[in-house]
């Protein structure tokens, strides 16, 4: 999980790296710290090591006297020389990250300049190892240049060649492993520049440091021996281009790799969210790691993540506010003002006794009675395909045939105000509601104006309803339909459950309307 309770797509080494890091941040820093000071002392050993290996018995170098005094020598001057530098540049390069240990261990955010000395921490640890070789380049080419100045040249380009590999490989080894103080410091989002080399530049210096460099120390060597500055054998030459060879063969591919992993680690990542978010999981986000336009790459499927999370939640809101049905309804056609035609059914529910309840009863209690109710309601109108168009206090409009065409409107209407009376009378028995059914023809669409409008039902079958459920309060069965909606209904089932109960003159109308109750109705 990342700190803001996403969860992260990371490799499986990050995330084995991840599981023995997290004791604690103390720990996780001493173990980086020390993981960090062993790959740079490595990678800079071996970069002495071919040094020596080349200038030793590589390189055609040209014929001094005293050979045996200056190759001890030599010896003597480097082991001195990484006497020295070993522990100076450990010293510095710690002396470089103190100020990350400090804010790593305070839990503090990372500020803007923190980011910054967090991401190009590798870039100044590499500065360090750049003045120790260059300073052992100008140290071994002096030494050697009282024995013979094309051997000080030798020795100079020798050490220049080997310290190129070295400074990529080094950059690389210490991005790669700060890469868990890279991803917290860029928590807080990405910096307003870039702080790191981009995918161009950190692919051309890979490639010119640990390839091109070596290449041209061959061309030197095999241009030497043209102009006769060594005069070596045929052998000795061959060697020297197979050995140089190797080593950039074995040098740039290890090269290529980091630098390509670097590069691959977070499209796999991004690649595995893509398939999650696929599956329908939106609640995930990727690490964040680099500085640079990869790094940009990461932050932006989060930002789109956010704002995809943040269209779900509107939807869902906007579809519990309104239905389901109609907000995808609006998704889909758009939001216009005006309506149409449509055969609906209507149901109208009411709770009997409403005023008497919420001055007898304290406020949350009537509050949760009245939820308890509603839940019922909107569920089982959901069962039978309608929708619950609106809630009016104690009451509710129910819809069934807008805005999707139901076959049988009238049907699913009289089923659900059945069903309705007999789930709330075990469900909400503290409760007693009335349930008015009409069908018919109305307008349904966007009432309002532009700025704000709903979606509703306007026409007789609505105002029928709602005057029966007036008149099934005073009625026994607490459920009355009007006989028109039953002799709507498709299914002859449905029309044989419900029977003729004389008719009467609703409030606000001149003809009577032939009313209908459940066969079963008391």
């Amino acid at each position: 999980m990342g700190r803001r309770g996403y969860k992260s797509e990371e490799t499986t080494g990050e995330r084995r790296a991840a599981a023995r890091l997290a004791r604690s941040p103390r720990l996780r820093y001493a173990l980086l710290r020390s993981l960090l000071s062993l790959a740079m002392l490595g990678a800079n050993v071996i970069g002495v090591a071919i040094v020596f290996i080349v200038v030793r018995f590589v390189l055609p170098l040209p014929d001094i006297e005293d050979e045996d005094e200056a190759t001890i020598a030599a010896l003597i001057a480097l082991g001195l020389y990484l006497a020295f530098a070993v522990p100076v540049g450990t010293y510095w390069g710690l002396r470089q990250s103190k100020p990350v240990r400090d804010w790593w261990l305070s839990g503090a955010p990372p500020t803007a300049g923190m980011q910054e000395t967090i991401l190009t921490l590798p870039r100044r640890m590499v500065r360090v190892y750049v003045v120790l070789w260059l300073v052992g380049a100008v140290l071994f080419s002096a030494l050697s240049f009282r024995y013979s100045s094309e051997l000080a040249l030798d020795i100079g380009l020798a050490v220049l060649l080997s310290a190129m590999g070295t400074w990529a490989f080094t950059y690389l080894l210490a991005e790669r492993i700060l890469r868990p103080l890279a991803a917290a410091s860029l928590e807080a989002g990405l910096p307003e520049r870039t702080q790191t080399p981009g995918v161009t530049l950190r692919l051309m210096l890979t490639w010119g440091l640990t390839t091109g460099v070596p290449v041209v120390g061959m061309l030197l060597v095999a241009g030497g021996q043209i102009v006769g500055i060594y005069g070596a054998s045929g052998d000795r030459i061959a060697v020297t281009a197979l050995f140089l060879g190797g080593v950039t063969i074995v040098i740039g591919s290890l090269a290529t790799l980091l630098v390509s992993r670097s590069l691959a680690d977070p499209i796999i990542s991004l690649r595995r969210a893509l398939a999650r978010v696929r599956a329908g999981d939106l609640d995930v986000r990727t690490q964040v790691y680099d500085g640079s336009e990869v790094g940009l790459l990461q932050a932006g499927f989060n930002e789109m993540m956010a704002g995809l999370r943040e269209r779900e939640r509107l939807h869902d809101l906007f579809g519990r506010q309104v239905g389901q049905d109609v907000a995808q309804l609006a998704i889909e056609r758009g939001a216009e003002l005006g309506g149409e035609l449509r055969e609906v059914a209507v149901l109208f529910i009411d709770i009997v006794g409403s005023t008497s309840m919420a001055s007898e009863r304290p406020a949350t209690e009537v509050v949760g009675l009245l939820n308890r109710f509603f839940e019922v309601v909107v569920e089982i109108t959901d069962q039978h395909g309608g929708f619950v168009n609106k809630f009016e206090g104690d009451a509710a409009l129910c819809i069934f045939g807008a805005p999707l065409d139901r076959p049988d409107a009238a049907g699913d209407a009289l089923r659900a105000a059945r069903d309705l009376r007999e789930t709330l009378a075990h469900a909400v028995p503290e409760l007693t509601a009335a349930i008015g059914v009409s069908a018919g023809q109305a307008l349904a669409g966007n009432v309002g104006s532009a700025a704000r409008f709903e979606y509703t039902v306007i026409g007789d079958p609505v105002n029928e309803a709602s005057r029966l459920t007036e008149l099934a309060k005073t009625t026994a069965g607490r459920v009355l339909a009007s006989a028109a909606v039953v002799d709507r209904a498709a299914a002859a089932e449905e029309r044989e459950r419900w029977r003729a109960d004389g008719e009467t003159v609703l409030r606000g109308r001149s003809a009577p309307t032939t009313l209908s109750v459940p066969v079963d109705a008391a």
